[in-house]
């Protein structure tokens, strides 16, 4: 009977010392207190009481970045939330670079957007939205790298404006979109001008031709139900009836 206890131990010692790592999984292990590598995935043995196994995820983090108050560079004040795309390279610098990756992450992605996101002007931040989520992963990347951790990807998924700020964006859309109607309807107004002014231009070095457009006119007006047809008389005409008045 006094062996139970023993053999309970025993067991409880072999069990502990037996880990089972998943592909996407890797352990840091330390023996006595120093890092003497990193293993997994499969099967891993650790001694216990002598080695300690950190555990570290290495699948892509998708973090949301809480919203943030912002002021522009044009001193407007917005609120934007964004997702950042992470995950561990090196599981032997998340443990030993940085305490709580995951929470460093996190705090640092936040600080970085109200950094970047504060220097750009509103019409950028809605427009230039590609450029800014490049800049932010850049940024980020940079930061992290120390820690072992890539950050792949940055979305700033929304950007709140206050009221205010909408309805005198929606103003200048409507007063673009008119200018450019204005711009459009001028164009045509010029070109349908310029036309005409290349047809005056090749009639009076023809006579023949005002000849035929008269003749023309004068078919297109017979063709209509017309009770009453006015037939213009050619300018010349009438100056030659005045000469021979005089």
């Amino acid at each position: 009977m006094s062996m139970l206890p023993l053999i309970i131990i025993l067991l409880f010692l072999l069990f502990s010392a037996i880990n089972v790592l998943n592909e996407y999984e890797r352990g840091v292990v330390f023996t006595v207190g120093r890092y003497t590598g990193v293993k997994g995935p499969g099967l891993i043995i650790i001694i216990p009481i002598i080695q300690k196994m950190v555990k570290i995820d290495t699948r892509v983090v998708t973090f949301d970045v809480p919203a943030q108050d912002i002021i522009t560079r044009d001193n407007i004040p917005v609120k934007v939330n964004a997702v950042v795309y992470f995950r561990v390279i090196y599981p032997d610098k998340a443990v030993l670079n940085v305490e709580r990756y995951m929470y460093s992450t996190s705090q640092l992605a936040q600080t970085t957007l109200r950094s970047v996101l504060g220097q750009q002007e509103l019409d950028d931040l809605l427009t230039n939205r590609d450029k800014i989520n490049q800049s932010l992963q850049q940024i980020l990347d940079q930061h992290t790298e120390p820690w072992g951790i890539k950050v792949s990807a940055v979305e700033v998924k929304n950007v709140d404006i206050p009221q205010e700020m909408q309805r005198a964006i929606a103003r200048q859309a409507e007063a673009e979109r008119e200018r450019r109607a204005k711009i459009i309807n001028a164009d045509g107004e010029y070109q349908a001008a310029q036309k005409l002014a290349d047809a005056s231009n090749i009639i009076s070095q023809n006579p023949v031709a005002l000849q035929l457009r008269y003749l023309q006119t004068m078919v297109e007006i017979s063709s209509e139900n017309n009770q009453t047809i006015i037939f213009p008389l050619p300018i010349e005409l009438l100056k030659a009836l005045g000469e021979k008045k005089n």
